[in-house]
């Protein structure tokens, strides 16, 4: 039987890096194996949840290239508020595919497990709990329910009064989790609490939902976080309790920061928007993350996969134990990688959001500035890590700037007066050139300097600050002839006053 997988995000806040890197694992599995990738809303954490982030998820997803096969309809999106609706709309075979329009699914399961002798009804109160909590941080025991109504006569608890519904875990024996990873990892049921199922409020816990979910829609391989390793036996209890066949459970390990602790805003961008505001490619962050955790092979070196690639050699036994670790200096290159390698058009096509958003371009972008523009490509294509880089690296360009001090402008192992005349020389040189290129401009300043007795780099390090007002920017003749002839010798004119009033 093809695998079934699933994506099933909680809409508390944008995806995490972590869980993406997870969600991709889960697509590669679906797509390289002929199986279904199947999307799932969880949203019984009726405290965090928040509408709009079904959208920013799913948009998310969508732009790294990831693509699902079942999933909420239009409709079942509508009623949960997101919107426009249609827009991440598939549908399937085991709809509702949100889980609070699933409520009576859980309810009833519940009641099945009471039935069978593998759940009860518990009405202790908030504080009878926190008092047993606290009675037993103080005597240092493990910190978990008591069991006070687990043996309660038939009745004691009526189903019309406030109460929970809770798991009957074994109190003898072990529970045995297999991981594809991992081999097996058995957990003694002594020291597995008797878990919610089931709130006062009528909706499910994540445990008891998520059991439900994964039978019905027929899923047959669970891939998740190290983390929630120590909880799989409370489901897998349930699943034996129901009768219901297991999945297949593979526990990837988590992504930590370059200081071995977890992801947080410290360590940089966490969240998939933030990649996307600061230029990464999805083609290149996709390829970034499925090697977070995953090696091709024993002694492989390739590092860049195309997408195809990935599917085809993607293999959940090649999956470490340890823990990835995310280097924001591995994905700058990587991505600069990708960079390089795109057709210029199609770069100018991912710049320009980039350029609009600081201002420096109008939005929509008339013909004629965009033929500009893709003079501009080739001078920072093979600089840009990231693609928000093209903004510091090319603002000199479209806006004027403030001409540079004195002691900037004084050339390398040159004095005020050494760099004033070669100003006015380069200026000269400048204001005659035909045609006013970046090939001419190039030639007759090399010749200058040869003439002038400077290296290159003196003369072009003096120029370069007197016109971009930077010690770094993208290939000086270029820069020139793209800013004109009239704006360049303007900013040589400006720098020379500052240099003669030092003099």
């Amino acid at each position: 039987m093809p695998p079934r997988v699933r994506f099933a995000p909680s809409p508390t806040g944008e995806a995490h890096i972590g869980n993406v890197r997870t969600v991709v694992f889960n697509w590669l599995y679906a797509r390289g194996q002929g199986g279904r990738f199947v999307l799932r809303i969880e949203d019984t954490d009726r405290m965090r949840y928040r509408p709009e982030s079904i959208a920013a998820i799913l948009d998310g997803i969508r732009w790294l290239g990831l693509d699902w096969d079942e999933g909420p309809g239009e409709d079942e999106l509508r009623e949960a508020g997101v919107e426009p609706a249609g827009e991440y709309a598939v549908g399937g075979p085991h709809e509702p595919y949100i889980q609070s329009q699933r409520l009576h699914l859980y309810r009833e399961t519940a009641a099945q497990l009471i039935r069978l002798g593998a759940a009860y009804r518990c009405n202790c109160t908030p504080e009878r709990l926190e008092r047993v909590r606290q009675e037993q941080r103080e005597r240092k025991l493990p910190v978990m329910y008591d069991r006070h109504c687990r043996d309660l006569p038939a009745g004691a608890v009526s189903p019309d009064e406030p109460h929970v519904v809770r798991l009957k875990v074994p109190l003898t024996g072990r529970t045995v989790v297999p991981d594809i990873i991992r081999g097996d990892v058995a957990y003694d049921n002594a020291g597995i609490d008797d878990q919610v199922l089931l709130k006062t409020d009528g909706f499910p816990t994540y445990h008891l939902a998520v059991v439900v979910d994964d039978h019905d829609m027929e899923i047959t391989h669970i891939i998740r976080g190290e983390d929630w390793m120590s909880s799989t036996p409370k489901r897998i209890l349930i699943y034996d309790a129901l009768g219901w066949q297991r999945p297949a459970y593979c526990h990837v390990p988590l992504v930590l920061g370059a200081d071995g602790k977890p992801l947080s805003k410290r360590h940089g961008a966490t969240g998939i928007s933030q990649f996307r505001r600061q230029g990464y490619l999805p083609e290149a962050l996709l390829n970034f993350l499925a090697l977070l955790g995953w090696a091709p092979g024993e002694g492989e070196e390739q590092e860049i996969f195309s997408r195809d690639e990935l599917i085809e050699r993607f293999d959940l036994r090649r999956v470490s134990k340890a823990a990835a670790v995310l280097s924001y200096e591995k994905l700058d290159w990587m991505n600069g990688v990708y960079i390089r390698a795109l057709p210029q058009d199609q770069l100018l096509d991912r710049l320009l959001p980039f350029w609009q958003e600081a201002g420096l371009v109008p939005d929509p972008c008339p013909e004629d500035v965009r033929a500009s523009l893709a003079d501009l490509v080739p001078l920072v294509q093979e600089r840009l890590a990231r693609l928000d880089q093209v903004v510091d690296w090319t603002r000199f360009l479209f806006q004027e700037i403030e001409t540079p001090p004195a002691e900037m402008l004084v050339g390398k192992k040159m004095t005020a007066s050494e760099s004033l005349k070669a100003l006015k020389a380069a200026r000269a040189v400048l204001a005659g050139a035909q045609p006013y290129d970046a090939e001419t401009l190039e030639k007759e300043m090399r010749a200058l300097a040869d003439g002038e007795g400077l290296k290159a780099s003196q003369l072009f390090g003096l120029v370069r600050f007197a016109t971009t007002g930077q010690k770094v920017a993208p290939p000086l003749f270029g820069s020139l002839a793209f800013l004109g002839r009239e704006r360049t010798l303007s900013r040589m004119d400006a720098a020379a006053e500052v240099l003669a009033a030092a003099v």
